[in-house]
Order: structure tokens, then C-alpha cells, then sequence
């Protein structure tokens, strides 16, 4: 009898939820409620549309889909719709800080909740690591690469699991932007908005000039054409089929990865119950519509298979003779790494 009244009191304790009473009357709020849905719409997509915008539609093109990259995408983004729609009804439901670990403490239990946030604690931070050594890395590419070199010389380190040499910028990188979110929301909300548009600007740039320099016929290029050799598939708008297409959309889901963040706002937004969810599905439109639109044109000006697949854009450019247009998508990147 002890035992079972012991087990009972185990599962009760792992599967009690959160419940919030009296914490949404006014004045009990801990954090200002500053952001609207502009600040929301611009935060989901600058996290979302990061530098992989001017990656990812060039390395799923030139071997996994071909121009039908484009597809790709919008089937990368209906997916991503339905966790979109889940996330913006939890928010709708439960506006609070904390987005899926709260969502879980409220809904399934504290035990399901323990997992999901220490997972979303390791995500963050290896995301957070990644693109501050992602940021470094084509910064320094961009100078000529000068801490690489030097570190490289003077203080390697040669370790199996670990880089060729220690990235201070990166750290640096991580401080001065913690430094930023530490300095007020609505601060560093307005520097995101910043970044973004100047992020959306670039790209827009890339759209307009594509489609102007772009030939359709590249979307239909015959496999008679395609030099010896060099994996083309079998030539057209779709040249590796549907398995290509399902196989670049798991690719391309990756760039949708990051509109959660929205719901991580939930005690800082002006009427989150509504904000939230609006912004969340207004940034899946605006990013499907961005990574779609690269896509189109990214195929457009220069053959599928001869994409470059660490730097499409920037070495388009270089090959068609646009050194302005190359250079400002290399900043656009850097914004985009800013803003994610």
C-alpha cells in the first residue's frame, strides 16, 4: 500500500502542471511590455533569415533539386507552417516568457517541461556558438583572413574534437552582443529592426537585379548540355525529380528554423494573445516569399550545376561582372548573421 501511495505521489509530483492565476492582473507584470507587432514581425524574421538565404538555395540546387529548388522551399514551408500554427496557438493561450518549455509545463507536466528546457538551454547555445563562428569566420574570410593565419601560427591547437585554433572574435562577438540584449528590449529590438531591413534591402536587391539578368532557359537546360562528368541529373526544370525535390526540402526546412524566438516575447509584448501569433505567421509568409524569390533567381542567372555551394550570390556576381552587387550581398550576409 505504501509503495503504490509512494508511485502515486511520484507521478502526481513529475506531472503537475503550471497554472497561473492572479499573474496577469495589471501591475503584477516583471518585465515591460514594449513590443509590437513590427517588432516581432522584424525579430522572427531575422532570426529565421539568416546567412543561410545566401547558402542554402544554392548547395540544394546544384545536386539535390536543380531549379526545382524552388519547390523545394514551399514544401520546406507548409511543413513549418504547422509548427508555426501550434506555436502561435500556445501563445495565443499561454502568453508568458519561456515559449516551448512553458508551453509543455502547462499542457503535459513539469517532467516533459525539465526535458524540453534543458533542450532548448543546448540549442541555443550551440546555435549561438555556431553563428558567432560562423560571423568570425566570413569576416575574416572577407579581410584576407588574418586571425586565421595568426592563430594558426601562434597558438594552435591540436586537438581531435576541438578548431584549428582559438576564436577570440568569437567570443567577443557573443559578449558584445549579450551586452546589446542586456542594454533594454526595446534598445535592442530597434538595432534588429535595423539589420533586418538592411538585411531585406540586400535581398531585395538580389530579387530585382535576378530577375533582370536571369534567362529562362537556364530553367530548362537539356542533359544533352550538361558538361561530362558533372552531376546533373537528367537536365530541366526538375532534373533529379520528387525524390529531389522531398530531399531538398528537408534541406530547406532548416532555414525556417528560428520564428520561435517570437514566442519567447511573451511577457514583453503588447497584448501578446494577439501579437504572437500574428507575428509568427506574418514572418513564415515574409521569409517563405524571400528564400522562394533567392531560389528563382539564384537559378535564373546561372546554371543549377555550376552553383557554388559555400557562396552562390557573391561568386555569381564575381562571374557576371557585378562587383557593387557582390560585395553588398557580402554585407547582407553579415547583417543576416547579426540579426540571427
Amino acid at each position: 500500500m505504501r509503495n503504490s501511495w509512494s508511485n502515486r505521489k511520484l507521478y502526481q509530483t513529475l506531472c503537475r502542471k503550471k497554472t497561473f492565476t492572479d499573474e496577469f492582473e495589471p501591475g503584477k507584470e516583471k518585465l515591460k511590455r514594449v513590443l509590437n507587432i513590427f517588432d516581432l514581425t522584424a525579430l522572427g524574421i531575422g532570426s529565421t533569415l539568416g546567412c543561410g538565404v545566401y547558402v542554402l538555395a544554392g548547395t540544394v540546387a546544384k545536386s539535390i533539386a536543380g531549379p526545382a529548388v524552388v519547390l523545394s522551399f514551399i514544401v520546406a514551408a507548409i511543413v513549418s507552417s504547422f509548427s508555426g500554427v501550434c506555436y502561435a496557438e500556445f501563445a495565443g493561450r499561454v502568453p508568458k516568457a519561456g515559449s516551448a518549455y512553458i508551453y509543455s509545463y502547462v499542457t503535459v507536466g513539469e517532467f516533459i517541461a525539465f526535458f524540453i528546457g534543458w533542450t532548448l538551454y543546448i540549442e541555443h547555445t550551440i546555435g549561438t556558438a555556431s553563428v558567432a563562428k560562423a560571423m568570425t569566420n566570413y569576416l575574416d574570410a572577407l579581410l584576407g583572413d588574418p586571425q586565421k593565419r595568426y592563430f594558426k601560427k601562434h597558438l594552435p591547437m591540436h586537438v581531435d574534437f576541438l578548431g584549428e585554433y582559438p576564436d577570440f572574435a568569437s567570443f567577443f562577438f557573443v559578449i558584445f552582443i549579450a551586452l546589446i540584449v542586456a542594454w533594454g528590449v526595446k534598445k535592442s529590438s530597434t538595432l534588429n529592426k535595423v539589420f533586418t531591413m538592411l538585411n531585406l534591402l540586400t535581398l531585395a536587391t538580389v530579387v530585382a537585379s535576378g530577375f533582370f539578368l536571369g534567362k529562362l532557359s537556364n530553367w530548362n537546360i537539356p542533359k544533352s548540355e550538361i558538361p561530362p562528368g558533372v552531376d546533373g541529373g537528367n537536365g530541366g526544370f526538375s532534373p533529379f525529380g520528387w525524390n529531389g525535390i522531398i530531399a531538398g526540402a528537408a534541406r530547406c526546412f532548416y532555414g525556417f528554423i528560428g520564428f520561435d524566438s517570437i514566442a519567447t516575447t511573451g511577457e514583453e509584448t503588447k497584448d501578446p494573445k494577439k501579437t504572437i501569433p500574428l507575428a509568427i505567421i506574418l514572418s513564415l509568409f515574409f521569409v517563405t516569399v524571400a528564400y522562394s524569390s533567392v531560389a528563382s533567381v539564384l537559378t535564373l542567372m546561372w546554371p543549377y550545376y555550376d552553383q557554388d555551394p559555400d557562396a552562390p550570390l557573391p561568386v555569381i556576381y564575381a562571374n557576371m561582372g557585378m562587383p557593387i552587387i557582390k560585395y553588398m550581398v557580402t554585407c547582407g550576409a553579415v547583417f543576416a548573421l547579426m540579426t540571427t
